[in-house]
């Protein structure tokens, strides 16, 4: 069935199933279920509460909150609302949310907590054209606006005649109407807003679910945040159009203890938590870690979903080895977000699957993907000159380099932007030499450097469990100055691992010198998204100087 709208396709699916549970949500230890019934219920009470607060069709609503089940809630009754959504990352600074609430223009704002709502009121003066906020716990400090609970907001949805205005506003949407305003974190400057239709994310919804095995009865448990569109259309509107029940983790964390309590049968992630995952295991016999792997993921697990990253195809190889299915994908905020996805049956390790069947797919003369379709965004928001540059003839410039083969599995070699020039005109992928370090046990996370240099350096994090045995052995210590490890006999050892990966890649891309950092790349430290991507030219940007102290000698 195609379905007009975002929120007609969720209220045709919640009075289907009924008493079916939709979403699991942990509170005070225990997991508790929300209906599908009680969840469209509770957000038509929260739509028609924000239609008396005066929103009007078009108008954009801010959210500034970590994952919960309110927050999906809460993006439905904004849609239904006909209202724009504009979720913001949870740990945005108060100058980057007043920002994306300021340029979108945004009437209003939700927020979770108490600390969320405090960076509002650290802005509030920037912010004039706000005019009210919503929290979903109870503050003791708010802004000088007018302000509700979620179960104020609630309440007087129930309290209106809200049934018939919000039935209005969401017949009235089609898919060519705005549904959301993601904004995407750049490199430099200022981010761009990326404006998603209805209808871009249904489509791209309705052709993730005919790619994948999915079934009504499967459980997925989520963590990614749905402020990015990975986990928005994936997690959150893939599992409501399948009709399967979708189950909250706590926090990045608690993942391993959400595995067990929830049992899922997939679950989406980004490649870091994998690899975390086979850097605890790897070093056990192939029949034990096999049954570690096993043990983590649940006995209900029929695949596994990556994203985000490119994942290392020694990691890839490992699950699938251990009969664990580990499928991944390629996508970007622009194309809402799959481009291509890797197959149950059809499962090429290494590449980031076929394109989906309402997908086109062209090689540009340079590398450059380029993709077609109905999953192609409207624009970016107030900036029509990137909109020119960046969607050409209908085709959207992803930006990231790559090749189809014979078959159509498309495989991603780098970001076209991100490309090393050697000082020596040689062209160097730095995603390819950081698969290949952190391919390494010893080496859990990399960052290649050396564009305009005459040869390419790195900065790495050691496994430092593993780092630690091999300083017993040497009779050293792991000690660090400066933020470095800086003992010759453990940079030596770990530039000999690096040169042993290295041997799969020409002598100029071959990473020749390398800094040892005492601590893993953070999100609090701005060095990786929030979906844990690593941010390489912040990160170089940020030891530009200790790098450049490479080149010296």
């Amino acid at each position: 069935m195609e379905f007009p709208n975002l929120s007609s396709m969720h209220r045709a699916v919640a009075e289907r199933l009924g008493s079916k549970t939709a979403l699991r949500h942990k509170r005070q230890g225990s997991y508790l279920d929300l209906s599908w019934k009680d969840y469209r219920s509770q957000a038509d009470h929260a739509s028609a509460g924000l239609i008396d607060l005066g929103i009007q069709p078009g108008d954009r609503v801010a959210m500034l909150s970590e994952n919960r089940y309110e927050w999906l809630i809460a993006d439905h009754a904004m849609l239904s609302a006909g209202a724009v959504t504009v979720p913001m990352h949870a740990p945005l600074s108060p100058r980057q949310a007043a920002y994306q609430i300021g340029h979108s223009d945004a009437r209003g704002v939700l927020v979770s907590t108490q600390a969320q709502a405090t960076k509002i009121i650290e802005v509030i003066d920037d912010l004039p054209n706000l005019e009210f906020l919503v929290s979903f716990e109870g503050i003791v400090d708010a802004p000088d606006i007018p302000h509700l609970t979620w179960k104020e907001l609630m309440h007087r949805g129930g309290e209106s005649d809200g049934a018939s205005r919000v039935a209005t506003r969401e017949n009235a949407l089609t898919r060519e109407d705005l549904a959301t305003i993601l904004y995407t974190s750049g490199t430099t400057g200022d981010p761009k807003g990326v404006m998603l239709s209805h209808g871009n994310i249904l489509a791209n919804t309705e052709a993730t679910l005919l790619a994948l095995d999915h079934l009504p009865s499967d459980v997925l448990l989520s963590w990614l945040p749905y402020s990015h569109i990975y986990a928005r259309t994936i997690d959150h509107y893939l599992t409501t159009m399948g009709g399967s029940t979708l189950c909250l983790a706590e926090s990045f964390d608690a993942l391993r203890d959400n595995l067990a309590e929830v049992q899922p049968t997939w679950m989406t992630s980004v490649p870091r938590f994998y690899e975390m995952v086979w850097s605890d295991v790897e070093h056990l016999p192939e029949s034990e870690r096999n049954e570690e792997l096993h043990r983590i993921f649940g006995p209900g697990l029929r695949h596994l979903s990556s994203g985000g990253a490119p994942l290392p195809p020694h990691v890839g190889h490992g699950f699938v080895a251990a009969g664990i299915p580990l499928l991944q994908g390629y996508g970007l905020t622009e194309s809402s977000p799959v481009i291509s996805f890797n197959r149950l049956g059809q499962n090429r390790i290494g590449t980031v699957g076929p394109t989906l069947d309402n997908v086109e797919v062209e090689i540009a003369d340079d590398g450059e993907i380029l993709t077609k379709g109905p999953h192609v965004m409207q624009g970016y928001w107030k900036n029509a000159e990137a909109t020119a540059e960046t969607i050409v003839d209908g085709w959207l410039h992803t930006g990231d380099v790559g090749e189809l083969d014979e078959d159509g599995f498309l495989t991603i070699t780098d970001r076209k932007k991100d490309l090393i020039i050697t000082s020596g005109g040689e062209n160097v992928a730095p995603n390819l030499l950081e698969r290949l370090m952190v391919s390494d046990p010893y080496i859990d996370q990399a960052v290649a450097y050396g564009d305009r240099r005459k040869f390419v350096s790195a900065l790495i994090v050691p496994n430092y469990d593993a780092l630690n045995s091999v300083a017993s052995e040497l009779g050293c210590s792991v000690d660090a100055e400066g933020g470095f490890i800086r003992d010759p006999r453990l940079i030596e050892f770990l530039q000999n691992r690096i040169d042993t990966v290295m041997q799969e890649v020409s002598q100029p891309e071959r990473v020749k010198k390398c800094l040892v950092l005492d601590r893993a790349f953070t999100v609090d430290e701005d060095e990786l998204t929030a979906t844990l991507k690593v941010r390489r030219r912040f990160i170089t940007g940020k030891y530009a100087e200790q790098l450049a102290a490479l080149y010296e000698s």
